[in-house]
């Protein structure tokens, strides 16, 4: 029972209680696409990095005139792109977007003065830095304490540094083993497979199979990783006679249960709809839930980390959640990682989950994005939270200042490492 001196009692006080500890509770990010120092040019960061992200990258192009090309912006350098768009979203408009928003956050909480709206003195800023310096403050401005990486073993500069310069030694990073090539591009997945010393081949052989299954194990094994991750489009189905379902069914649902380690889909990606875009190019679509709620009533005691992209998938991926145990909704992913669609879907997730959901990750591609997408996020988590604290307290149900910073370490930290049956890194 509750010892009354203990409860909050005051909205107010419960508000300012929750609003300061979603701000400073150590957070872990669960999915991003960042590396430790260990990995040298694949950790992307500083301003030029950040401001040629692909988000800014289309967005700049809303303002572009009739004469600017894709093909004359990708031929320019680095230093050029990042000039060009500091100056389509930051002094030609105002940086409103999210993304541009979040840019101007990023700056601010790095010291730096962003009413001058010098953007080589912000280079400057940083250029004496080291990647391991920037590392560091990173994740002391954002109380990041623990990041998951994507891994990707198909990849060469990435595998090199797997295989010969001692992978990953930086205790704040976990790596994530990435298999989209080989649910979604079988054939060149065969091709890598082979050069690498696997002997598989386009067909699905008893052989393949096997091979399959050695490559997945070994790289969980040298990489440590916590869980596999693939990117699926929003046409996937499951089950079905295909490819995909072989190999999650004969493959990867068997590998993850011989390592007792989930398996995450993203799902809901249309690649390519502005091929001029590249990596900016990208798309949502709806997708269908039952493929998610097949593969957790077939595999009881299969773990899956599922995130969708479309904002009509969320509602009912939520529902699905009340009904398998299996199943870990997380995250705001990519197009949905903006105030409007993470207080939305915060709010129903709470009503319908309580507190036993992963309400965000990242997904940076540039280090420094963990200061903006987390502050921003932390603010407006804590902000869903207190008004459910308040309708308990208008009902007679005081919370403590322990209680409360429970339920935000399960939000931000256990209730992830809790799902994967492992003790949370000190």
């Amino acid at each position: 029972m509750i010892k009354e001196q203990l409860a909050i009692e005051s909205v107010s006080a419960m508000k300012e209680t929750v609003g300061r500890l979603a701000m400073t509770m150590p957070v872990t990010d669960m999915h991003t696409h960042l590396f430790s120092a260990d990995f040298g040019n694949l950790l992307l960061w500083g301003i030029d990095e950040l401001l040629i992200y692909h988000y800014l990258i289309s967005e700049s192009f809303r303002w572009a005139d009739d004469q600017e090309s894709y093909d004359a912006f990708w031929a320019m350098s680095k230093r050029e792109q990042a000039d060009w768009i500091w100056n389509k979203l930051f002094i030609e408009h105002s940086p409103i977007s999210e993304a541009a928003n979040g840019f101007i956050t990023i700056l601010h909480r790095l010291g730096l003065d962003v009413s001058s709206r010098n953007l080589n003195d912000y280079r400057e800023a940083l250029a004496s830095r080291t990647t391991a310096e920037q590392v560091d403050e990173v994740l002391r401005i954002s109380n990041v304490k623990h990041v998951l990486m994507t891994n990707d073993p198909f990849d060469p500069e990435e595998r090199e540094v797997w295989l010969n310069r001692g992978g990953n030694t930086d205790s704040r990073f976990s790596a994530a083993l990435r298999v989209d090539t080989l649910l979604n591009d079988w054939p060149n997945a065969v091709v890598q497979l082979r050069s690498l010393g696997y002997d598989a081949s386009e067909e699905w052989t008893e052989k393949t199979k096997e091979e399959v299954c050695r490559f997945l194990s070994e790289w969980i094994v040298r990489m440590d990783a916590l869980y596999l991750a693939v990117s699926m489009p929003g046409d996937f189905v499951y089950p079905a006679e295909d490819h995909r379902t072989r190999m999650i069914d004969e493959a990867m649902v068997p590998v993850c249960q011989k390592h007792g380690i989930p398996f995450a889909l993203m799902i809901g990606v249309r690649r390519r709809v502005n091929p001029e875009l590249r990596l900016a190019g990208d798309m949502s679509m709806d997708s269908d839930v039952s493929a998610v709620e097949a593969l957790c009533r077939n595999y009881p005691k299969q773990k899956f980390l599922i995130t969708m992209l479309a904002r009509s998938n969320q509602h009912e991926l939520t529902v699905l959640a009340r009904k398998f145990r299996n199943l870990m909704v997380f995250g705001c992913w990519w197009f949905l990682h903006i105030e409007s669609m993470v207080e939305e879907m915060t709010k129903f997730r709470l009503e319908l989950l309580g507190t036993s959901v992963i309400p965000q990750h990242s997904d940076c591609r540039v280090f420094e994005q963990l200061i903006y997408k987390w502050e921003h996020s932390r603010r407006i988590i804590g902000q869903v939270l207190a008004s459910k604290y308040e309708r308990l307290y208008n009902n007679g149900w005081k919370v403590t200042e322990d209680e409360i910073k429970r339920d935000l370490d399960d939000l931000f930290n256990r209730n992830f490492w809790r799902f994967l049956g492992k003790k949370q890194p000190e």
